[in-house]
């Protein structure tokens, strides 16, 4: 083993620094989607809201994530991964500040739209910023810290509402997020950049002092990597920058259809009709308004919890055997509810227990498996060249699915019942677990440059064999 120094155990506070601060955008992101649903019911008392309003209040975040997300790629690639998330802080602080003031519908709606930009561009740069300053051998659990905190972000928006549901204080209710937006501002505002990032940009001997002061390990294990990024960002210097039409070339056509795979299926499983509806179901089991949000916050809960297994799995286990299990998972719980529903169960201690089962065994099954590994896997398989603007256009595509799920459920749900609903998700699952089987590549344990090379189909033995020759 080897032994613990003082240049070691600073490496390991700044790692933790970085994980803390970077995945803080995590917890903005969770609350700012989680607290609307409770705050919505006092908004009504106090700014009068058309549906179309409500709506465009609720879709408003989706809707600048979008617009977020969209931009953040190349401004990632261009500014830098630390720079862009500080802005996001920026972002988030304004938004959240002016939603909290607002006084008219449409006040509302635009300060919801800044903060959907925030959330757009944290959901871009914080996963691939954390991925690319992770040691390998870590990387899928610490990048995971990401999903952890929006879940926890999420639960933490539950118990705020629950908390200040007696004083229906809307405004507080949304307020509190400026907290954990001015906190990422400033700790991140003290971190290194990206070493790869700087490599890219002509910056190695920043990059070197970077990755001595994170690993903590010897000069020739750090000149050993240091190389490596060197190799990859060498063989681009003559390729052109990658556009979209690019991207559909045939080389490329196959590891952007993955990454839009992953962003499909995991809003399609459903995940957001739980998110966004459990109260809901809840209420027309019999639960009281009370009661349904407590138990809202109980599955917050479960949704924490069963991702920090995930944060040890994803490295051990690998991240296809997770997300093959969690398919399984949802698609056993989503039949559960889908078959009582069709079945005409009628209410009563039968339906509540299979309804609260079945919600917890599907958030269990989604929160250790398709939950944190898109976002480790989505920085994972696209090339240096091209992995902000291609991850920024598959986070585009994702917001669009969650917000297209988000609106349609409700309008479909009136038109079939829940049931149906239910067996369309259900379909869905067993489709995720075939394209997990037949599509994915495991990315457990190699570095982003070996993954470069199998998504790409590139024969790996001539970059083995440089350093020899040369």
């Amino acid at each position: 083993m080897t032994p613990t120094t003082p240049a070691t155990e600073r490496s390991r506070t700044r790692n933790a620094l970085i994980w803390i601060f970077g995945a803080l955008g995590g917890i903005l992101w969770g609350y700012d989607t989680g607290v609307i649903s409770g705050a919505m019911l006092f908004i009504k008392q106090d700014i009068p809201l058309t549906p179309l309003q409500q709506g465009l209040v609720v879709s408003g975040l989706l809707v600048g994530a979008m617009a977020g997300a969209g931009a953040s790629g190349r401004l990632a690639d261009a500014w830098g991964r630390r720079k862009l998330i500080l802005w996001a802080a920026v972002v988030f602080t304004l938004g959240t500040v002016g939603a909290m003031l607002a006084t008219t519908a449409w006040m509302l709606v635009a300060f919801r739209f800044v903060i959907g930009i925030g959330v757009g561009i944290a959901s871009v740069v914080v996963p691939l910023y954390l991925t690319e300053l992770a040691p390998k051998q870590s990387r899928g659990g610490l990048t995971s810290l990401m999903q952890l905190l929006v879940t926890v972000g999420i639960l933490v928006a539950y118990i705020t509402d629950y908390a200040l549901a007696d004083s229906g204080d809307w405004r507080w209710m949304l307020g509190l997020g400026a907290v954990p937006a001015v906190l990422l501002g400033i700790g991140i505002y003290f971190q290194p950049e990206s070493p790869r990032w700087l490599v890219k940009h002509g910056r190695a001997d920043q990059a070197r002092e970077v990755l001595t002061k994170l690993r903590g390990v010897r000069a020739e294990e750090v000149e050993e990597e240091l190389d490596e990024i060197r190799a990859a960002d060498k063989e681009k210097e003559a390729e052109n920058a990658v556009g979209v039409r690019e991207l559909l070339t045939p080389r490329l056509r196959r590891v952007v259809l993955l990454g839009l795979g992953l962003v499909f299926f995991q809003n399609f499983i459903g995940i957001n009709t739980i998110i966004y509806y459990a109260p809901t179901l809840l209420t027309t089991l019999g639960f009281g308004t009370s009661g349904a949000i407590l138990a809202n916050v109980g599955i917050g809960l479960v949704n924490v919890l069963m991702t920090l297994p995930a944060l040890r799995l994803i490295d051990r286990a690998g991240r296809k055997s997770l997300l093959a299990v969690g398919s399984i998972g949802m698609l056993v719980s989503m039949l559960a509810l889908g078959i009582a529903n069709v079945a005409g169960l009628s209410y009563g201690p039968l339906l509540v227990a299979v309804t609260l089962g079945s919600i917890v065994v599907y958030i269990a099954s989604f929160a250790v498996s398709w939950g944190p590994v898109q976002w480790v896997m989505l920085p994972e398989l696209f090339p240096l060249r091209m992995r902000g603007s291609a991850v920024g256009i598959c986070l585009v595509f994702n917001w669009l699915f969650n917000m297209a799920v988000a609106l349609v459920f409700p309008v479909l749900l009136d038109i079939t019942g829940p049931g149906a609903m239910f067996l369309f998700f259900a379909l869905m699952a067993v489709l995720s677990f075939w394209f997990v089987q037949r599509g994915l590549i495991e990315t457990k344990g190699k570095s982003l440059e070996a993954i470069e090379q199998e998504v790409l189909g590139t024969d790996p033995e001539p970059v083995a064999k440089q350093p020899v020759n040369a």
